[in-house]
């Protein structure tokens, strides 16, 4: 079981970072993802780190705002959100999978937590 914490409400330009930690198990050699859901829009990748060789990948919309990392000895996974925007708003999840390289293909990963809502005003 995946669970995610650090979600809220924050302006323009503030910073939240989520954390994802495995309850029950370990993350294992697969890697960690995060993706993000708004109303009434499909499922979008934000980032990934791989278990491999610890490279992240990232959504063509975090242009260097966003920073994923994971921690194994402590089964979690971070993301840090830098000059967040309102068009951040959405529910964040954190996933896990084999994914080989389709890390932005939310349909590789068997794993998932609940969400948490990341809510940004202007």
């Amino acid at each position: 079981q995946l669970v995610e914490s650090g979600g809220g409400l924050v302006q323009a330009g503030d910073s939240l970072r989520l954390s994802c930690a495995a309850s029950g198990g370990t993350f294992g050699s697969r890697a960690m993802g995060w993706f993000r859901q708004a109303p009434g829009k499909e499922r979008e990748f934000v980032a990934a780190v791989r278990w491999s060789n610890g490279r992240a990948s990232y959504g063509d919309f975090v242009k260097g705002r966003f920073s994923i990392s994971r921690d194994n000895a402590a089964n979690s996974v971070y993301l840090q959100m830098n000059s967040l925007k309102p068009e951040d708003t959405a529910v964040y999840y954190c996933a896990a999978g084999y994914v080989g390289d389709t890390v932005g293909r939310p349909e590789k990963y068997d794993y998932w937590g609940q969400g948490t809502q990341v809510t940004v005003s202007s």
